[in-house]
């Protein structure tokens, strides 16, 4: 998980407007703060609005716990995969994309049979949404999604994000500044065991208790974090699937091991 704070200004008294919104979809607090002359604009408070309806268009198809989702429905035997709008072909083309990536650590079907995007979906759609954000070019942005963020900073004034202690949810472990690109994290503290192994079927476990990704996409970012919690101890080579990404792994003693380029910043997207 990541909090979000924007970075101090040099000089305090000429700190730029701020404007902060959050709303619960997709079953998760989604909040977007803007910085700049504009943030109390209709105009960023439009872009915000589709942030967040395109979202819940997101939910809306593919939610498991929506029983008239096109997930619910494949998951039924109501339709199949080919009988779908081109967004689910689209997010199951992205699923196979991302099994490859991580050699089979990342998989949307369960150990039961069921195909479950959930957790390519969430960094897959904020992405996708951010899109709306950068139409209003003259801000700076912040969008976190249940601690995955997204971070456009046209000015170049940095927001810090800070990592979330998964032993104190409401302790910051530690922190990184961000002018651009995305953070994603994978653990058990906030949803338990619910990540698993693709090869044995089990839960994953091991000796870490959340693993940090940063990188240019938050949809790779993502897959990357729960394909590198699975992994264990093996987290580290996970990252070197694909360029530009770097990540810190939370020990269940609390202790923090960061690749080298951790703090490296990062610019642009790789999708």
């Amino acid at each position: 998980m990541s909090t979000v704070h924007s970075a101090p200004d040099p000089s305090p008294q000429h700190r730029p407007a701020r404007r902060s919104w959050v709303e619960q979809v997709m079953g998760l607090p989604v909040s977007v703060l803007a910085r700049g002359s504009l943030a109390h604009s209709s105009r960023a408070d439009e872009a915000v609005q589709s942030v967040y309806a395109e979202l819940r268009e997101v939910d809306r198809v593919f939610s498991p716990y929506r029983p008239d989702s096109a997930v619910s429905r494949l998951g039924r035997g109501e339709l199949s995969l080919a009988q779908t709008d081109q967004v689910v072909r689209e997010v199951a083309d992205r699923c196979s994309w991302a099994r490859d990536l991580t050699g089979g650590l990342f998989d949307a079907t369960r150990p039961d049979g069921y195909w479950d995007p959930s957790g390519l979906v969430k960094g897959w759609a904020v992405e996708r949404a951010s899109n709306r954000l950068a139409e209003v070019a003259d801000l700076d942005w912040c969008l976190n999604a249940g601690g995955d963020v997204v971070v456009l900073c046209p000015s170049g004034q940095p927001f810090t994000v800070g990592i979330q202690d998964p032993r104190d949810q409401g302790r910051v472990a530690t922190a990184i500044s961000c002018r651009s690109g995305a953070v994603a994290a994978s653990g058990t503290a906030a949803r338990g065991a619910h990540l698993y192994d693709p090869g044995s079927g089990r839960p994953a476990s091991g000796s870490w208790l959340s693993i940090s990704v940063r990188g240019p996409s938050l949809e790779t970012a993502d897959v990357l974090a729960t394909a590198a919690f699975v992994a264990g101890d093996g987290w580290p080579e996970v990252l070197h699937a694909a360029p530009g990404y770097a990540g810190l792994g939370i020990a269940t003693d609390g202790t923090l091991h960061a690749t080298a380029d951790w703090t490296v910043p990062t610019d642009g997207a790789d999708r």
